[in-house]
């Protein structure tokens, strides 16, 4: 977990606009005609028709993809009864993960009240705005009322997650171990500390998989629910036990499983000693487990162990669970998320365990494999196939059990579609930051003594993406640092023109001169080149004092690049460099190349850029589907750059037949998969969706991108300098905070590739 000081928290949620999420237009808006229609008159019409047939609201506007997020605030996080108000952060947060995960909108509703009747009233009210709702941070036992009488009341699925989101995952969790056993659910004895909503409906949920109630000792902070007990109330009463126990120590002597969803430390290696054989442990208290992981596989090698942490093996995870059991339901507009929904879930997650997991959520994770075993019983939150396992498991689930009101009959196309909801994006940024923190690099920040600069560093710090070295004046870094009240006093700064460093700086130009002395350099202009910063942290690279190196925030790209093409050199039998952008768009990701380095490219060069920029693309787990673009299409014109960019094609088609890649071809029709299709059903692209894009020139690579990024409202992420023998890297001119964090993770994944090799 990274390191998160309060004013790190209270800058994410105030930066920018306020908070984590807008609203933003989703047609058109732009002329008067357009105003006309959204508004009045024109919006009378589909008022007309949802009055007619109250249904038709999921064709003319948002409900189907809407969930209400709703809070009174009396049970939050670790927080408690902090108010609906104070409370907010966390529902705009948990309205984030929806969109994130699984393409669900949110909007997050406080609610000021503490009866259940009341808000049980007030949600009926405003229901017919959503296509579900989503009760978050409500105490028990209130909560359990309060969904009960919304599901009884509402036609669309009401879901608490604090109550079913655990009890899902773990019940995944839960099947996968008890296989591993070799025990049957119905014949394991559990022991359940914590008697809350989430215990209860963990409970309920092992019943409804097949585990038996008296085979279940649950309890609270004053101990075991038995007959003896006079103060529990009707939910806890569900839960009595017959056995005449009354610690934990003997609820959990021979029992099959533990589930402990209470207070760190609380049960003990001598305990787990004596539970049955192949003890199943799942102690999901946060941030401290009811027994640590290391005290638990210490007394039991046998054990299989699952925690709500993300830095031990087999985390139990809500976003596993909630973002994908709404998209289901959502997708057939379910009235209900009925138990045979939320066991389709658990069954769909425990499935997906068993299956062999793809090499970007490994290397996101910094493991070897991932295999189904005792370490590995539940999915990883990163895994993208998450919505095409789940949310068609619930789906189906809603259907067969009559509570679906549309119908799927192509589940292919279901999952295809879910798939495309979220692009690569999502995944690809997560898997490059988390591939960067499971083995952080030094990087060398050439502008060090820049407010920005160092703003981003502290991201990259605190997130643990990379080892950061400052270059720049000691004293200018060190008041910045206490200006901006930074966190970075023990990051390492160079002053790289300072008398201290005048021994690097000899060292470095040797080096430069062995490399160069035979392309007019001389010592003395080797040594004068080292008061540079580029050069001097380049070298730095070269020389193995660091494994990466960013500049270019405010330099010129070519001041820049010239001492990496000089003093490092291209690491490929092509001897090619390029530069290439990941295009973050709503509908997908691209990759745009070359953005930055060859000015007038021969058709040969256009077939290394290529080349280079499918490796690139494959390195982040990604199958480049590639065209080639002009202004014309497939031999319209023969002459410029349409017949430079056919001849290189010709070339790829002949000695790259493997290669998914066509050309030349307009802009248009690269990007439209349906118009190319259409119009060129010959193309080796016509049936596939394009990822990659190669121009003819600098000139409309580097326009192109630039428009993306400033009308296109895409998230441009780059240069990606291709084809350098080290990690060198290269912002863009006034780069955003959030580029330079960006930029330091491609750099530490670029470098942790090449000590591979």
């Amino acid at each position: 977990m990274a390191k998160i000081t309060r004013q790190v928290a209270l800058d994410y949620h105030s930066k920018g606009k306020p908070g984590k999420l807008e609203v933003i237009p989703t047609t058109s808006y732009s002329t008067q005609t357009d105003l006309s229609l959204a508004y009045t008159p024109g919006v009378a019409e589909p008022c007309r028709e949802i009055e007619a047939n109250p249904e038709e609201a999921y064709k003319y506007t948002m409900k189907g993809n809407l969930v209400a997020v709703i809070s009174n605030g009396t049970a939050v996080l670790g927080l408690g009864d902090i108010g609906a108000l104070a409370g907010k952060p966390v529902m705009e947060g948990k309205g984030l993960l929806f969109k994130v995960f699984s393409d669900v909108d949110v909007f997050d509703i406080e609610v000021n009240e503490k009866d259940i009747d009341k808000i049980v009233d007030i949600v009926i009210a405003i229901s017919p705005t959503f296509g579900g709702i989503n009760l978050e941070d409500i105490k028990a036992p209130e909560c359990f009322e309060i969904e009960k009488r919304l599901i009884e009341e509402l036609d669309i699925p009401v879901f608490h997650d604090d109550q079913h989101g655990t009890a899902i995952i773990s019940g995944a969790g839960l099947v996968n171990a008890l296989e591993l056993a070799g025990k049957k659910i119905e014949d394991v004895k559990i022991t359940v500390n914590g008697a809350g909503a989430s215990a209860i409906s963990c409970s309920r949920l092992y019943m409804a998989l097949g585990a038996r109630r008296e085979n279940i000792v649950m309890l609270d902070s004053k101990g075991v629910l038995n007959k003896k007990r006079k103060d529990l109330n009707k939910y806890k009463k569900e839960f009595i036990t017959d056995r005449d126990i009354s610690t934990l120590a003997e609820a959990v002597k021979d029992a099959d499983v533990f589930l402990g969803l209470s207070i760190g430390g609380v049960m003990s290696k001598e305990m787990v000693k004596t539970m049955a054989p192949k003890p199943i442990v799942f102690a999901m208290a946060n941030p401290d487990p009811e027994i640590s992981y290391e005290d638990a596989v210490e007394a039991r090698d046998d054990i299989i162990m699952a925690t709500g942490r993300s830095d031990y093996p087999n985390q139990v995870n809500n976003v596993l669970g909630f973002p994908f059991i709404f998209r289901g339901a959502l997708d057939v507009r379910a009235t209900i998320i009925n138990e045979e929904m939320k066991i389709a879930a658990s069954h769909a997650l425990a499935e997906l365990a068993k299956e062999p997991v793809p090499e970007t959520v490994i290397k996101a994770y910094d493991v070897k494999s991932l295999i189904f075993g005792k370490d590995y019983i539940i999915p990883k939150p990163l895994d993208p196939r998450l919505i095409s396992r789940v949310a068609p498991a619930v789906a189906k689930a809603a259907i067969e059990t009559g509570v679906a009101r549309k119908k799927i009959t192509d589940w292919d196309a279901y999952c295809q579609e879910l798939d495309k909801r979220l692009g690569y994006e999502n995944v690809l940024l997560r898997n490059i930051q988390n591939m960067a923190c499971n083995d952080p690099k030094q990087i060398v920040f050439a502008e060090g003594d820049n407010p920005r600069i160092l703003k981003a560093v502290q991201t990259v710090v605190h997130e643990g993406i990379a080892k950061p070295i400052l270059l720049g004046n000691k004293k200018k870094i060190a008041d910045l640092i206490n200006e901006n009240a930074l966190d970075l006093h023990d990051v390492p700064v160079i002053d790289y023109q300072s008398l201290e460093e005048s021994g690097r700086r000899e060292k470095f130009a040797e080096l430069i001169f062995k490399k160069r002395r035979r392309k007019g350099i001389t010592y003395d202009e080797a040594l004068e080149s080292v008061q540079n910063r580029n050069y001097f942290g380049v070298m730095m690279v070269e020389s193995g004092e660091a494994d990466a190196f960013i500049s270019g925030f405010s330099s010129k790209y070519a001041d820049t690049i010239r001492p990496a093409i000089q003093l490092v050199g291209t690491d490929s039998a092509l001897k090619h460099i390029a530069g290439m952008y990941i295009v973050n768009t709503k509908k997908k990701t691209f990759f745009f190349s070359d953005t930055t380095i060859n000015f007038k490219p021969t058709a040969q060069t256009l077939v290394d850029t290529t080349l280079i920029t499918a490796e690139k693309v494959r390195q982040f787990g990604i199958e480049p589907k590639i065209a080639l673009v002009s202004y014309s299409n497939f031999g319209a014109f023969r002459d410029g750059s349409p017949g430079m960019v056919r001849e290189a094609v010709e070339i790829l088609h002949r000695d790259y037949p493997d290669l998914i890649v066509d050309g030349e071809m307009q802009a248009n029709f690269a990007f439209n998969k349906k118009l190319r299709k259409s119009k060129f059903p010959f193309s080796k692209l016509a049936e596939t969706d394009v990822n990659t894009i190669i121009f003819p020139d600098l000139d409309s690579g580097n326009i192109a991108y630039k428009m993306m990024q400033e009308i296109g409202n895409a998230q441009v992420i780059g240069p990606v300098l291709m084809g350098i023998r080290k990690s060198i890297h290269i912002l863009q001119l006034e780069s955003s905070e959030k580029e330079i964090v960006n930029m330091a993770a491609i750099a530490c994944v670029d470098a942790q590739g090449r000590n591979e090799v």
